[in-house]
Protein backbone atom coordinates (compact mmCIF):
# COMPACT_ATOMS: atom_id res chain seq x y z
CA UNK A 1 0.00 0.00 0.00
CA UNK A 2 2.93 2.40 1.09
CA UNK A 3 4.67 1.81 -2.22
CA UNK A 4 1.38 2.14 -4.46
CA UNK A 5 1.56 5.76 -2.72
CA UNK A 6 4.60 6.56 -3.27
CA UNK A 7 4.18 5.89 -6.68
CA UNK A 8 0.99 8.01 -7.21
CA UNK A 9 3.73 10.60 -5.57
CA UNK A 10 6.20 10.66 -7.54
CA UNK A 11 3.77 10.19 -10.97
CA UNK A 12 1.83 13.39 -9.79
CA UNK A 13 5.85 15.14 -9.15
CA UNK A 14 6.92 14.12 -12.59
CA UNK A 15 3.42 15.65 -14.08
CA UNK A 16 3.82 18.88 -12.58
CA UNK A 17 7.74 19.42 -13.01
CA UNK A 18 6.41 18.17 -17.14
CA UNK A 19 3.96 21.00 -16.59
CA UNK A 20 6.19 23.50 -15.56
CA UNK A 21 9.08 22.57 -18.44
CA UNK A 22 6.03 22.96 -20.90
CA UNK A 23 5.02 26.24 -19.72
CA UNK A 24 8.77 27.43 -19.58
CA UNK A 25 9.54 26.38 -22.71
CA UNK A 26 5.93 28.12 -24.17
CA UNK A 27 7.05 31.21 -22.57
CA UNK A 28 10.69 31.81 -23.79
CA UNK A 29 9.42 30.74 -27.18
CA UNK A 30 6.39 33.63 -27.39
CA UNK A 31 9.21 36.06 -25.73
CA UNK A 32 11.69 35.09 -28.52
CA UNK A 33 8.85 35.52 -31.59
CA UNK A 34 8.20 38.96 -30.07
CA UNK A 35 11.80 39.99 -30.41
CA UNK A 36 11.94 37.86 -33.80
CA UNK A 37 8.88 40.33 -34.71
CA UNK A 38 10.49 43.48 -33.63
CA UNK A 39 13.98 42.14 -35.00
CA UNK A 40 12.10 41.40 -38.59
CA UNK A 41 10.60 44.47 -38.57
CA UNK A 42 13.92 46.41 -38.41
CA UNK A 43 15.25 44.40 -40.86
CA UNK A 44 13.08 42.92 -43.39
CA UNK A 45 9.68 44.85 -42.98
CA UNK A 46 8.93 47.80 -45.44
CA UNK A 47 10.14 50.79 -44.44
CA UNK A 48 7.52 53.73 -43.35
CA UNK A 49 6.13 55.53 -45.93
CA UNK A 50 7.72 58.46 -45.64
CA UNK A 51 11.28 56.93 -45.69
CA UNK A 52 10.12 54.74 -48.56
CA UNK A 53 8.92 57.85 -50.29
CA UNK A 54 12.00 60.07 -49.53
CA UNK A 55 14.16 57.05 -50.94
CA UNK A 56 12.25 56.64 -54.03
CA UNK A 57 12.72 60.62 -54.42
CA UNK A 58 16.26 60.82 -54.23
CA UNK A 59 16.72 58.03 -56.92
CA UNK A 60 13.64 59.14 -58.82
CA UNK A 61 15.16 59.20 -62.45
CA UNK A 62 16.08 62.50 -63.68
CA UNK A 63 13.78 63.97 -66.96
CA UNK A 64 15.73 65.04 -69.87
CA UNK A 65 17.98 67.90 -69.91
CA UNK A 66 17.75 67.84 -65.87
CA UNK A 67 20.39 68.64 -63.49
CA UNK A 68 20.35 67.24 -59.74
CA UNK A 69 22.40 68.93 -57.25
CA UNK A 70 22.99 67.05 -53.54
CA UNK A 71 25.50 65.62 -51.82
CA UNK A 72 26.62 67.34 -48.63
CA UNK A 73 23.62 70.46 -49.26
CA UNK A 74 21.01 71.75 -46.84
CA UNK A 75 18.42 72.06 -50.43
CA UNK A 76 19.41 69.52 -52.69
CA UNK A 77 16.99 70.08 -55.64
CA UNK A 78 17.18 69.85 -60.16
CA UNK A 79 17.56 72.36 -62.55
CA UNK A 80 16.53 72.46 -66.35
CA UNK A 81 18.18 74.32 -69.32
CA UNK A 82 14.77 76.33 -69.27
CA UNK A 83 15.35 77.06 -65.11
CA UNK A 84 19.19 78.29 -65.79
CA UNK A 85 17.72 80.50 -68.90
CA UNK A 86 15.75 82.47 -66.37
CA UNK A 87 19.01 83.54 -64.12
CA UNK A 88 21.29 86.39 -64.58
CA UNK A 89 23.58 85.50 -67.30
CA UNK A 90 27.72 85.31 -67.99
CA UNK A 91 29.25 85.14 -70.89
CA UNK A 92 33.06 84.00 -71.49
CA UNK A 93 35.26 83.45 -74.63
CA UNK A 94 37.19 80.05 -73.96
CA UNK A 95 40.16 78.34 -75.90
CA UNK A 96 41.58 74.53 -75.32
CA UNK A 97 42.07 71.65 -76.81
CA UNK A 98 39.92 68.75 -77.58
CA UNK A 99 40.55 65.00 -79.37
CA UNK A 100 38.93 67.00 -82.64
CA UNK A 101 42.28 70.13 -82.11
CA UNK A 102 41.72 73.60 -81.22
CA UNK A 103 38.58 74.95 -79.93
CA UNK A 104 37.79 78.57 -80.03
CA UNK A 105 34.13 79.50 -78.01
CA UNK A 106 31.70 81.72 -77.18
CA UNK A 107 29.94 80.06 -73.87
CA UNK A 108 27.10 82.12 -72.34
CA UNK A 109 25.23 80.49 -68.60
CA UNK A 110 24.97 80.76 -65.04
CA UNK A 111 28.33 80.75 -62.90
CA UNK A 112 28.46 77.07 -61.71
CA UNK A 113 29.01 78.78 -57.65
CA UNK A 114 25.54 80.09 -57.92
CA UNK A 115 23.65 77.32 -59.11
CA UNK A 116 25.49 75.19 -55.89
CA UNK A 117 25.13 77.99 -53.86
CA UNK A 118 21.39 77.97 -53.78
CA UNK A 119 21.63 74.13 -52.32
CA UNK A 120 23.41 75.91 -49.52
CA UNK A 121 26.63 73.26 -48.90
CA UNK A 122 27.23 72.22 -45.43
CA UNK A 123 30.58 73.31 -44.95
CA UNK A 124 31.96 73.50 -41.33
CA UNK A 125 31.92 76.97 -40.39
CA UNK A 126 34.09 76.75 -37.05
CA UNK A 127 37.02 75.44 -39.39
CA UNK A 128 38.84 78.90 -41.12
CA UNK A 129 38.02 78.40 -44.19
CA UNK A 130 36.16 75.37 -44.08
CA UNK A 131 34.62 75.97 -47.81
CA UNK A 132 38.58 75.21 -49.02
CA UNK A 133 38.12 71.86 -47.44
CA UNK A 134 34.63 70.96 -50.12
CA UNK A 135 34.74 69.47 -53.95
CA UNK A 136 32.63 68.95 -56.68
CA UNK A 137 31.96 65.87 -58.85
CA UNK A 138 30.20 66.73 -61.72
CA UNK A 139 28.85 63.63 -63.93
CA UNK A 140 27.62 63.94 -67.22
CA UNK A 141 26.25 61.19 -70.05
CA UNK A 142 27.51 58.28 -70.74
CA UNK A 143 28.57 58.31 -66.78
CA UNK A 144 31.50 60.40 -67.88
CA UNK A 145 32.89 62.30 -64.48
CA UNK A 146 35.26 65.00 -63.36
CA UNK A 147 36.37 66.71 -60.39
CA UNK A 148 36.70 70.05 -59.22
CA UNK A 149 38.14 71.58 -56.13
CA UNK A 150 35.90 74.41 -54.05
CA UNK A 151 38.34 77.24 -54.18
CA UNK A 152 38.12 76.53 -58.33
CA UNK A 153 34.23 77.50 -58.69
CA UNK A 154 34.30 80.41 -55.52
CA UNK A 155 34.44 84.02 -56.57
CA UNK A 156 35.89 84.68 -52.93
CA UNK A 157 39.29 82.35 -54.14
CA UNK A 158 39.29 81.68 -58.32
CA UNK A 159 39.29 85.04 -60.74
CA UNK A 160 38.23 82.59 -63.49
CA UNK A 161 34.27 81.72 -63.61
CA UNK A 162 32.90 78.10 -64.26
CA UNK A 163 29.76 78.13 -66.15
CA UNK A 164 26.27 75.81 -66.59
CA UNK A 165 26.45 77.08 -70.17
CA UNK A 166 22.77 77.33 -72.03
CA UNK A 167 24.40 78.49 -75.49
CA UNK A 168 27.71 78.15 -77.85
CA UNK A 169 28.47 80.83 -80.04
CA UNK A 170 24.94 82.44 -80.19
CA UNK A 171 23.64 78.51 -80.60
CA UNK A 172 21.19 77.41 -77.67
CA UNK A 173 21.57 73.65 -76.72
CA UNK A 174 18.85 71.25 -76.94
CA UNK A 175 17.00 71.38 -73.43
CA UNK A 176 17.00 67.37 -73.90
CA UNK A 177 20.47 67.27 -73.90
CA UNK A 178 21.30 69.91 -71.09
CA UNK A 179 23.57 72.72 -70.04
CA UNK A 180 27.54 71.89 -70.58
CA UNK A 181 30.15 72.55 -67.62
CA UNK A 182 32.26 75.44 -69.13
CA UNK A 183 35.99 75.86 -67.34
CA UNK A 184 37.91 78.51 -68.50
CA UNK A 185 41.24 78.42 -66.92
CA UNK A 186 41.54 74.38 -68.30
CA UNK A 187 43.89 74.29 -71.25
CA UNK A 188 41.83 70.80 -72.42
CA UNK A 189 38.35 70.51 -72.46
CA UNK A 190 38.43 67.14 -70.07
CA UNK A 191 36.33 69.23 -67.46
CA UNK A 192 34.16 70.65 -70.26
CA UNK A 193 31.23 68.49 -68.91
CA UNK A 194 28.25 67.42 -71.70
CA UNK A 195 25.02 66.69 -71.30
CA UNK A 196 25.49 67.49 -67.56
CA UNK A 197 22.99 65.37 -65.25
CA UNK A 198 24.58 65.35 -62.05
CA UNK A 199 26.58 68.13 -59.42
CA UNK A 200 27.47 66.01 -56.03
CA UNK A 201 29.19 68.45 -53.11
CA UNK A 202 31.23 66.74 -50.72
CA UNK A 203 33.73 67.37 -48.04
CA UNK A 204 37.41 65.58 -47.87
CA UNK A 205 37.81 65.22 -44.15
CA UNK A 206 35.59 62.00 -43.90
CA UNK A 207 38.02 60.49 -46.48
CA UNK A 208 41.26 62.25 -45.19
CA UNK A 209 40.63 62.14 -41.12
CA UNK A 210 39.70 57.96 -42.16
CA UNK A 211 42.55 57.54 -43.55
CA UNK A 212 44.93 58.13 -40.67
Amino acid sequence: MMCGRQNQRRAGLALAAAALLLAGCGQSADTKGADGAKGGAAAGAPAPASASASAKASVAPLGPGEVRVGGEVAKPYSVTLADLRKLPQASVEVRFTSAKGEQRHTYQGVPLHDVLKTAEPRFDAAKKNGQLRGFVSATGGGDYRAVFAWAEIDPGFAKSQVLLAVSEDGVAFDDAAGPRLVVPQDTKGGRYVSELNQLWVGVVDPVVDGAK
